[in-house]
């Protein structure tokens, strides 16, 4: 499906958002809450459109030859229904950003400043395959006071449809402005390049999918961007590790869902426990399905494969995975470091010395020790959902939930003094 959008339509939406996002800015936490509440009813209410919908998505994805890890990212179900509308309620019982104090003090000359945060505006959305993140994004949105523009792939303009449709309309009926959710026109690429240049209307672009699309985002925008990022996820076996600890860490991460960011791309073990380790989590990926790319030691198992260059910077969002023995902690580190996309990383160790030096040396947005990489998400952490993991370090780093969707502004008050 492939719908071209003028640039001239691509701006009427934005500046539809930009006038709704002042009327919704300084709304009371009750109304967007009622809100939040009447959205996951309505999209209950809506299940059979919306997985309606869907199917002829994922029937078309799959005509097209679509991956099946993609197909997994857009499809939807009952349950993972029921869980888009259980975030919208989780949000709702979260507390509001918007009014939140960050610091406040008073100047020596009787100035009471306060650091305020306040909502960044109109945030748009440009992400792949995945519909789930049309609720999540419009949640988030409409909970820290921020107008949403949503601009799906192709894959799922059915399924965003729908979706977008139930949302905007059971906000509506609560008491929001009619124009603070909306799907952007067009699949083509033309209308995320109108998009990224809607400066001054589009105040943050947040791109989420692959590696071609965030480059893509990153390079054209003249908007300002937070960059999500791809994860090439690393688990250190350390040499002190449970073994069997490390064995039901490492088949979560690979197995619970392959086709998400936070899954395990690379194993690291450390040689004082390859020779029993190796075997046994070999064995137990294989069992899997999970294709094994090796350096010699992984290599020599039955069903793996050597290892290429390639392999060690792979996300593969699939039942594969790059493993390879190191001589040491530092070893672990040091390849980390060289394949890093700077997502997510985690050791397995009863070492704390080298625990520590593990998550002070790892430059990613997070670091675990001694538990599955599937755990850094949005609503693992406790936010109701995420709009993503931004890998950057400006502003918003990791899962970001509430907070990350807001800026602040200074408040000054006086009782006549001048400088």
């Amino acid at each position: 499906m492939d719908e071209t959008a003028t640039q001239q339509q691509v701006i009427a939406v934005a500046a539809r958002a930009r006038a709704a996002s002042i009327e919704l800015a300084p709304l009371a936490r009750g109304v967007k809450d009622r809100a939040l509440l009447a959205m996951a009813d309505a999209l209950l209410a809506a299940r059979a459109d919306v997985l309606a919908a869907n199917r002829e998505d994922v029937a078309a994805g799959r005509s097209d030859g679509m991956a099946e890890q993609l197909l997994d990212r857009l499809a939807l179900t009952e349950d993972r229904v029921a869980a888009m509308a259980d975030g919208l309620r989780q949000l709702a019982a979260l507390p509001d950003p918007v009014g939140e104090v960050v610091r406040g003090f008073v100047r020596p000359n009787g100035l009471q400043l306060s650091q305020v945060r306040v909502p960044l505006g109109v945030l748009a959305m440009v992400y792949e395959a995945r519909p789930n993140v049309t609720v999540d994004a419009a949640g988030l949105a409409i909970k820290s006071g921020n107008c949403a523009l949503l601009r799906g792939s192709a894959s799922a303009i059915r399924s965003n449809r729908v979706l977008v449709s139930v949302l905007s309309e059971a906000a509506a009926k609560s008491g929001l402005p009619a124009d603070c959710i909306q799907l952007v026109p067009g699949t083509d690429r033309s209308s995320v390049g109108h998009l990224l240049r809607a400066r001054g209307l589009v105040d943050v672009v947040i791109p989420r999918g692959g590696a071609g699309l965030i480059s893509y985002v990153v390079e054209n925008s003249s908007v300002p961007v937070i960059e999500t990022g791809i994860g090439n996820v690393h688990i250190y076996v350390d040499a002190s590790a449970d073994l069997a600890m490390a064995e039901e860490i490492v088949l979560n991460a690979k197995l619970s869902r392959p086709s998400v960011c936070n899954t395990a791309e690379s194993l690291l073990v450390h040689r004082d426990v390859a020779a029993e380790f190796v075997p046994r989590i070999a064995a137990a990926l294989r069992e899997g399905g999970v294709q094994v790319h090796g350096d010699d030691a992984f290599a020599a198992e039955p069903g793996a494969a050597p290892a290429t260059e390639e392999d060690w910077a792979r996300e593969y969002l699939g039942l594969e995975i790059a493993a390879r023995v190191v001589d040491s902690a530092d070893e672990a580190i040091e390849h980390i470091r060289r394949w890093s996309t700077g997502h997510t990383e985690a050791i397995v160790t009863r070492n704390l010395e080298t625990a520590r030096r593990f998550v002070a040396q790892i430059d990613a947005a997070a670091v675990v020790v001694n538990a599955s990489t599937r755990f850094v998400d949005g609503s693992e952490f406790g936010f109701g959902a995420e709009i993503g993991i931004s890998t950057q370090k400006l502003h918003a780093r990791g899962p970001m939930g509430l907070a990350e969707l807001t800026s602040t502004k200074w408040v000054v008050y006086g009782d006549g003094q001048v400088r």
